[in-house]
């Protein structure tokens, strides 16, 4: 029976185009039928979407445990095992698989097919059964007598006082606000990231235990730089950046019903904001915008206002509050978003996009702001904006385009900074501190910084970050140099750490006794095998797509409320994989740069040269082993690995 066209559709990569006939490149014509001296050797490289995640995520690893490729150690589920490889890198992968914009994903090899794993699914998943079933992090080891000051209790300092925890060393963690979880808590809004959630995952970090937390506490206010550097062993910055920018525009400076992204989004997440103004005009283009806009359409407006009714009012002020039958009488608010660029060069996820447009924003690309337009009183009534060109990465207004949008609240939300009042020694100038590689405060000895004030970026970047400032702490406080950190600066597996956990550990190496010219059966080494993963990142040409077939992504359940039923809708949005779910989903990781058991190579091998490991000798099947007596160097299992895990190299 003749294949459907549509079936053939789906199916569209080949190693070879029609013509193809000669090897392109001198190591590939070295092999020749059975003439070639080369054999296989097995080389792990880093997946793309780890090596694109800024918190390093051993993100192969823990979707080969979901989908029951790799087991746990005896005695533990794989649930747990999965939440345990997850949190080495990041400990929130409840909240993480909720709002990361998942670069991981922007990355993954399975683009190249269909459509990419939904890595940030399959973490929520791990993230929500964590909760679910009470896991807690393994105790700390034991204490080293050193303390560490953490400024800021946002996702860099909680990072950090969780890894510093993890080597033994207590923290104190200074927090500004009433609350920890910096942006998790004051930047997002609870439909995003459920509250009892969050509050799992930080109370998970404190429960490690010689985590003190002073809050409402301001350094360089409350308490002094010099007090700080008596006190404690060493400093970690990681104070965010909690200040939104003004629009470079002629009558916003000191306009009252101005405002940032930034001051927004707080006041409605410490519940003071209960109503927005009637006609809400944001710009941006970011994330953070579509969260602006988003909340501006939930909240609505009410027709009487008094002064401390306006939300500018209760936004500036800090103390002010809405009263909660304010929100009773609320209206849908007509709500405008703007971006300098064009919707595909959006910085906002694509489909939060899509969200904003449903739930009723209007949203104008390609637009930019030009000037405040205000009334007598000097309240703003409008925002006056052109169409834009991007000439040399700055926009410039098309002439003829201008016109004006009617607003009773304007809202920035382009970029935010620091806010380093009594540490104006630590400002680089452009209200951010300076870091070095090590994530050191340069000319600072035993000051180190991560997160935002560094460089505003992502949830993820600021972990990232942090993993490796107490990387450099513990060694600042140990005396030792610093290491030179890896290429590829992510979470690896470690196949020996593997090969411990399994007890199938080699055995102990006698240098008198051993073969030191090589030997391809002793017991005391993992043959033919090499760790590349520290520096490189294995490319999807490096794979044999073909072995893959067309399976379409799980989709994650969401619930977007219309354009008439956004109203004080705060549901969460986004609803979880069920279990079912997340394995398949894992399944269709194609394991890039790691064996994930296929047969392949076995099945195809023309001399019965390779052959499978057996289980009770290594570690879970990650690898197989050839006979080289009678492996003929015909490439062919190479050319069949689907993960690229197989190189030809070995006699050359």
């Amino acid at each position: 029976m003749a294949t459907s066209s549509e079936e053939m559709t789906k199916l569209s990569w080949r190693r070879f185009e029609d013509g193809d006939n000669v090897w392109d490149s001198l190591t590939e014509k070295i092999f020749v039928q059975d003439t070639s001296h080369k054999c296989p050797t097995y080389v792990h490289k880093t997946p793309p979407c780890q090596g694109s995640c800024p918190s390093g995520e051993d993100i192969r690893g823990w979707l080969q445990i979901v989908r029951g490729l790799e087991q746990p150690p005896k005695g533990m589920t794989w649930q747990e095992y999965a939440f345990r490889r997850s949190t080495d890198a990041n400990p929130f992968p409840s909240m993480m698989g909720r709002v990361c914009p998942a670069p991981c994903q922007d990355g993954c090899n399975r683009n190249e097919l269909e459509d990419f794993v939904g890595i940030n699914a399959v973490e929520q998943f791990i993230g929500d059964t964590a909760i679910t079933n009470g896991y807690k992090f393994e105790p700390a080891p034991a204490d080293t007598g050193k303390t560490i000051a953490i400024i800021g209790g946002g996702p860099a300092g909680l990072a950090a006082a969780y890894q510093l925890r993890r080597k033994g060393h207590a923290a104190v963690i200074f927090e500004a606000n009433s609350g920890l979880g910096g942006m998790f808590r004051f930047g997002i809004p609870g439909y995003r990231v459920p509250r009892d959630a969050l509050d799992s995952e930080i109370n998970r970090i404190l429960d490690m235990g010689k985590i003190e937390v002073k809050l409402n506490t301001k350094v360089g206010v409350d308490i002094t730089v010099e007090q700080l550097e008596k006190d404690y062993d060493a400093v970690l910055w990681a104070i965010g950046c909690q200040s939104g920018r003004g629009l470079p525009v002629p009558g916003w400076e000191g306009t009252p019903n101005c405002v940032s992204g930034v001051a927004f989004l707080k006041a409605f997440n410490e519940g003071r904001m209960k109503v927005t103004a009637e006609k809400v005009v944001c710009v941006g283009g970011g994330d953070t915008s579509i969260d602006v806009v988003s909340v501006a359409r939930r909240l609505g407006h009410i027709t009487k206002t008094n002064k401390s009714d306006l939300p500018e009012t209760v936004i500036h002020d800090g103390y002010v509050a809405h009263d909660a039958a304010t929100a009773a009488a609320a209206e849908g608010a007509t709500v405008t978003l703007t971006s300098l660029f064009t919707r595909d060069k959006m910085t906002a996820a694509e489909h939060e996009v899509d969200d904003a447009l449903q739930e009723g924003v209007t949203v104008l690309d390609g637009v930019m702001p030009v000037e405040v337009i205000k009334n007598d009183a000097g309240r703003a009534i409008g925002l006056k904006v052109a169409d834009c060109q991007m000439t040399d990465g700055r926009p410039a207004p098309v002439e003829g385009t201008e016109r004006v949008l009617d607003a009773d609240i304007i809202v920035s939300a382009i970029g935010q900074g620091g806010d380093l009042t009594g540490l104006e020694q630590f400002d680089n100038g452009r209200g951010l501190m300076n870091s070095d590689k090590f994530y050191q405060v340069p000319d600072k000895p035993g000051h180190f910084v991560a997160g935002d004030i560094i460089r505003p970026h992502l949830l993820t970047t600021a972990i990232g970050q942090a993993w490796i400032a107490v990387e450099s702490i513990d060694e600042y406080l140990g005396q030792a140099e610093h290491k030179r950190r890896p290429k590829v600066d992510v979470h690896h597996f470690d196949l020996l750490a593997k090969l411990n956990e399994a007890e199938l550990a080699p055995e102990h190496f006698d240098a008198h006794n051993g073969d030191l010219r090589g030997t391809s059966d002793a017991k005391y080494a993992i043959h033919n095998y090499e760790d590349r993963s520290g520096a490189e990142v294995i490319p999807h040409d490096e794979l044999f797509l073909g072995h893959f077939q067309y399976t379409p992504r799980i989709h994650r359940k969401e619930e977007v409320p219309s354009a008439d039923d956004v109203l004080g809708h705060f549901k969460e949005r986004v609803i979880g994989y069920a279990e079912e779910e997340a394995i398949n989903e894992a399944k269709r990781c194609m394991s890039c740069g790691m064996c994930f058991e296929c047969d392949n190579c076995v099945i195809f091998c023309p001399q019965d040269a390779v052959f499978r490991v057996d289980k009770n000798e290594s570690t879970t099947g990650r690898y197989v082993d050839t006979d080289y007596a009678k492996c003929i160097g015909c490439h062919i299992c190479a050319d069949v690995c689907p993960t690229g895990y197989i190189k030809m190299g070995l006699g050359e």
